[in-house]
Formats: structure tokens, C-alpha cells, sequence
């Protein structure tokens, strides 16, 4: 047999096991297709319970994927949000749940109206790789509580957390409630084209893209998380300290590879060599080395690596200026650098830098900060530093973005009570708390009557005299 054979030998068993498993979940939904909530806050109390049981084995599985992941910060932005995610969803499920009642207008009385959230039914969800256990648990939370199965698919980059994230789950799920979908890019590929009754996916534009094309050939609803070019604006006044930190700690974090870590930097023409130095200090501060640093977390793999470095060759070639802020780094810890004097036809101005390099564009006032960011791409996140409140709330009205931070970077996405997601080219639908449970669920609209029948007064023919009356008081 060649190997061109085998191969799609291999894929087409693949696709049958995904069939198979898409088929034994909804059966299982089918059989239980409202569960109470008793089962949903037990399902929850349970995906609680293993999180913070095994937090330390998760930390570990983590960094040897990354080869160093800083376990505070997989502590602080993967557990820590995870474990608060179900903490808020158990406090206000039993409401969420119940039935919403809404006015019937006298025309249609006597009736009532209201509308039950139900199940979807099996929920697909694509996890990536940048923080592997969060942007697993954080959906699958919101598919659980809305009373759904649950499919998810694993990233082939982080191959350790994959295989403990399937093991833990095997042992308070069965199969045909939570499964966990390991494998290559082919393997997502054959997962993105079933017929769920919903799928998430958080990556990239250009991927989210290929995805909805397959879910399209199903109808699947699909909530998309992508990326972008998330900017951070540093206004005219606001102390540099203060802005270049909150941007620091915001771009390094995980080194960079956040979907909404600050992109680049609209900075006063007058202030940038001002806030290059407060950011030089900021981040040394963070890491005053990253020789055998702890706290500083490694770029995934050597492919992303290539990649970065590529960015910055290309800029630099271009005419960029590049600020290293540090002599040299260790393995795939990869020095943060700064680059000013960028321009639109460098590839680190076109794609979603995803690591510790952060280009700073100048600005000569707010108008034309904002028609910078709003001739582009819609973002996932915009940031904003500045104390005046009138030009907070110009920002704020003026731009799109999935999502917004006043003297902050990456928080809000940690605030259970706010929706997540992107708008445009960054991505369509939300989740997190009540949105989640509301993505996740068919909000049915029910009319109900009882004996008396009122709509016989406008049946056919139309020409007596009650109609006339009807029509008369409520067509105006």
C-alpha cells in the first residue's frame, strides 16, 4: 500500500471515530435531552473539584509544553479564572434557567408568553494553544450550565496538557458527555465539519475563516474568538509611568502570545522617546533578567520563534528602529524589544504579532489616533490611558472593538459579569457568564392559551362588524 494510501485510509477512519462519538453524544442528549439543575450544578461542583485537586500536575503539563511557562502566571491566568468562571456560573444558573416572562399585548389576550432556555444539544468547541486549559474549561463551563454535551478539540501544540486535560475529564465525565479530541491539523479539520448544534473556536482570523466555511456546509452556528490588532492609546497627559506599566505587564504576560495583549502603541509624537524609557523600566522591573527567569514564560515552540524573528527583520528592513530590551535571552525565552518608525507595509503592522514585540506608532492628536485604529481592522480589545473622562468616552463611542479597558489592559476578559468577543474581523458571537449560557442555549419563545379562545374574534369573513371594531381600535 503507498503511503498516499494510508494516509487517507487513516483520515477516513478518523472521520468515522468523530462520527461515531458526535453520534454517541447525541443519543445521550436525546435520552436527557433537559437536564434538571441538580445535574447541571453537580456537573460543575465536579469540573470544580479536579481543577483545584490536580492545579499543581495542570501547571506542570503546561510549561513542559511551552518549555518553561512561568506557573504563576498559569496559576493566575488559566486556574485562577477558571475556577471563578464556575464559581459566578453556579451562584446564578437557577436563575439563568428560569423561564423569562414577557408581555402579550391585549389584542392577543388571554395568553401568556414566555421564553425557556433549552439545551442545543452537542456543543463543539476548538481550543488553542496560548492558554490550552482556560479557553478549554471557560466555554465548556457555559455549554455544561446550559445543559448541553460537550466535544472538545485539543491543540496539537500542546500535546502534554491534551493528554492530562483528556485523562482528568474521563474520570468524572463519561464519553458521551465531555470528550477530549487529540490529533494534528488534519484532525480539527474533520472536527470543525460536524454537524454539531454549536461550535467555538478561538484562533487566528485566517484559520476562523477555514472553520466557518466547514461549519457553513452544516448551518452550525458558530461563535467565533479571533484576534487582531489590538491598539493601546496613550493620551497627552496621563502620567507615562502609570500607562507604560499597565502596558507592560499586559504585553508580557505569557511573553505576548495573548489574543488580547496590547498589538501596538499609538503614542503623542511628543512622548515617545519619554515612554520608551518608562517602558524600559517597566519591564525590568517585571524581569530584571531572563537568564534561568522563573517568571518569564518561553514562546510555545521554534516555529513561533522563526516567526517573530522574521517580523523584525522585515520591519527592520524596511527602516524600522528596534530597541532590544535586553542583551540576549535563554532558549525560547524570547527577548521583548520595542520598534518605532513603523510603517503599514511591514508584516508586524498586517499580522497579529502574538509575542514580545510591540511597534509604537506616533500620533499627533486623539482625532487622528482614532481615525488610525478605525481605518483598520476591527479589533478584539482596545486600551485607553488617559484621566479625562470626556475623552474616555470619546474613545469608547468612537471605535469598535470586541472589547474595551480605561487604564487597563487584559482584565476585562477575567470579569465574568461582561460578555467576550470579538466584532468583524475579530470575531463574531459571545460567551463568558450569562452570555455564554445564553450562546450555548435555544432561547425557545412560547405562547400559551388556554380554554377561551380570543383569536376567533378576527377569523374569517372578515367583513362583520366585531373585525371592523378590531381594526378600527388596533390598526392606527
Amino acid at each position: 500500500m503507498s503511503a498516499d494510501s494510508a494516509s487517507l485510509q487513516d483520515a477516513s477512519a478518523m472521520g468515522d471515530d468523530l462520527h461515531a462519538l458526535l453520534d454517541k453524544q447525541r443519543q445521550a442528549y436525546a435520552a436527557h435531552p433537559f437536564p434538571p439543575f441538580a445535574q447541571r450544578q453537580q456537573w460543575l461542583k465536579s469540573l470544580r473539584r479536579l481543577l483545584s485537586d490536580e492545579r499543581e500536575v495542570l501547571i506542570d503539563a503546561i510549561s513542559q509544553d511551552f518549555s518553561h511557562r512561568s506557573p504563576d502566571e498559569t496559576l493566575f491566568a488559566e486556574l485562577m479564572p477558571s475556577l471563578h468562571c464556575i464559581d459566578d456560573t453556579l451562584k446564578h444558573l437557577k436563575r439563568w434557567m428560569k423561564p423569562s416572562s414577557r408581555r402579550v399585548s391585549m389584542m392577543f389576550q388571554p395568553a401568556s408568553a414566555k421564553v425557556v432556555y433549552q439545551p442545543l444539544g452537542v456543543v463543539g468547541i476548538i481550543v488553542p494553544w496560548n492558554y490550552p486549559l482556560y479557553l478549554a474549561i471557560g466555554p465548556l463551563v457555559g455549554a455544561l450550565a446550559a445543559g448541553n454535551r460537550v466535544m472538545l478539540k485539543l491543540s496539537e501544540f500542546t500535546p502534554a496538557t491534551g493528554r492530562l486535560l483528556k485523562d482528568l475529564l474521563e474520570r468524572i465525565f463519561p464519553e458521551d458527555m465531555v470528550a477530549v479530541v487529540l490529533g494534528e491539523a488534519d484532525v480539527a479539520v474533520e472536527f470543525s465539519g460536524l454537524a454539531f448544534d454549536h461550535l467555538l473556536f478561538t484562533g487566528s482570523t485566517h484559520v476562523g475563516r477555514q472553520v466557518m466555511k466547514a461549519a457553513s456546509a452544516n448551518l452550525t452556528p458558530i461563535t467565533l474568538e479571533l484576534g487582531g490588532k489590538s491598539p493601546a492609546i496613550v493620551s497627552s497627559d496621563v502620567p507615562l509611568k502609570d500607562a507604560a506599566q499597565r502596558i507592560a505587564w499586559g504585553k508580557s504576560l505569557n511573553a505576548g502570545q495573548t489574543c488580547i495583549a496590547p498589538d501596538y502603541v499609538l503614542v503623542p509624537q511628543t512622548r515617545i522617546e519619554a515612554f520608551v524609557e518608562a517602558y524600559r523600566q517597566a519591564i525590568h522591573s517585571f524581569y530584571p533578567t531572563l537568564i534561568d527567569n522563573p517568571d518569564y514564560s518561553a514562546i510555545i515552540n521554534q516555529r513561533q520563534v522563526a516567526r517573530l524573528e522574521q517580523l523584525k527583520t522585515d520591519a527592520t528592513l524596511k527602516g524600522a528602529r528596534l530597541i532590544s530590551l535586553y542583551e540576549q535571552g535563554q532558549g525560547r525565552r524570547m527577548p521583548h524589544s520595542l520598534l518605532l518608525n513603523v510603517t503599514d507595509d511591514m508584516q508586524v503592522m498586517q499580522d497579529e504579532i502574538f509575542g514580545p514585540l510591540l511597534p509604537i506608532v506616533a500620533y499627533s492628536d486623539l482625532d487622528q489616533a482614532l481615525a488610525y485604529i478605525n481605518a483598520r481592522p476591527r479589533p478584539l480589545a482596545l486600551y485607553y490611558f488617559g484621566y479625562d473622562k470626556r475623552e474616555q468616552d470619546r474613545v469608547i463611542q468612537l471605535t469598535h472593538s470586541g472589547g474595551v479597558c480605561i487604564n487597563e489592559t487584559l482584565l476585562h476578559v477575567a470579569i465574568d459579569g461582561l460578555p467576550f468577543g470579538g466584532v468583524g474581523q475579530s470575531g463574531m458571537g459571545h460567551y463568558h457568564g450569562h452570555e455564554g449560557f445564553l450562546t450555548f442555549s435555544n432561547a425557545k419563545g412560547v405562547l400559551s392559551k388556554q380554554r377561551w379562545n380570543g383569536s376567533q374574534m378576527i377569523y374569517p369573513p372578515y367583513g362583520r362588524q366585531l373585525v371592523r371594531l378590531i381594526q378600527k381600535l388596533f390598526v392606527r
